[in-house]
């Protein structure tokens, strides 16, 4: 028996730190809205929730322009609120599993698809790069590695904000979704390559990974 899956993205804040007046999901990659380079990547599920708050229409009209099948969700509180809260909002009757990915990610499509592929619940991990990282510290068990706790000091990885787990064990949070989930640790970790977008630098240096093909 197969198991079902929901995707939750969630885009609902307003990107002060980017300094471009605009929502990350709005942002050009090459010609393309960053949500539709996600969305290119998830051609092959059906329950996509997407979670709006700030310039809520201009990303409605630019999904819309790309599937007309998502659902969308309103976080109203997404000046006061973090990425749980919309995540809490968005996995409402969900499928048995919940992908939660955050709006300001640039993934390589084979990486994103190795990562929800298969059953086990994980959270996605990279080296440190940015400039203000959550670390993931990690402990063997069982020839697999897993988070154990997140820090804003010392770890091996930086939390993506890439999460798959059964929606059953996932609880409601106003706050990050690190810090939602830290009561489901352990959990299998797994590197992903990406590119967060948080600010200009981080922007620019997506891009130029884009067009050097991932690289």
């Amino acid at each position: 028996m197969s198991i079902s899956k929901t995707i939750v993205i969630n885009c609902a804040g307003m990107g002060t730190r980017l300094g471009l007046n605009k929502n990350k999901a709005l942002i050009d990659i090459d010609g393309k809205h960053l949500i539709i380079r996600q969305l290119e990547c998830m051609d092959k599920f059906d329950d996509i929730r997407i979670v709006v708050g700030y310039q809520a229409k201009e990303v409605i009209d630019v999904v819309c322009s790309y599937r007309k099948d998502i659902t969308f969700v309103f976080n109203h509180k997404y000046i006061e609120t973090k990425t749980a809260a919309s995540l809490s909002l968005g996995k409402k009757h969900p499928n048995d599993m919940i992908i939660s990915v955050d709006g300001d990610l640039l993934f390589k499509p084979d990486e994103f698809e190795r990562f929800v592929l298969g059953d086990d619940e994980v959270i996605g991990v990279c080296l440190p790069y940015t400039n203000e990282p959550v670390y993931v510290k990690t402990e063997v068990f069982d020839n697999k590695e897993y988070a154990i706790s997140f820090s804003r000091n010392i770890g091996k990885y930086e939390w993506t904000g890439l999460l798959k787990i059964f929606s059953n064990k996932l609880e409601n949070g106003n706050n990050h979704v690190y810090k939602l989930i830290t009561p489901n640790l352990p959990l299998k970790v797994i590197p992903i390559n990406l590119k967060e977008i948080d600010n200009i630098n981080e922007y620019k240096e997506a891009l130029n990974w884009y067009r050097n093909g991932y690289k």
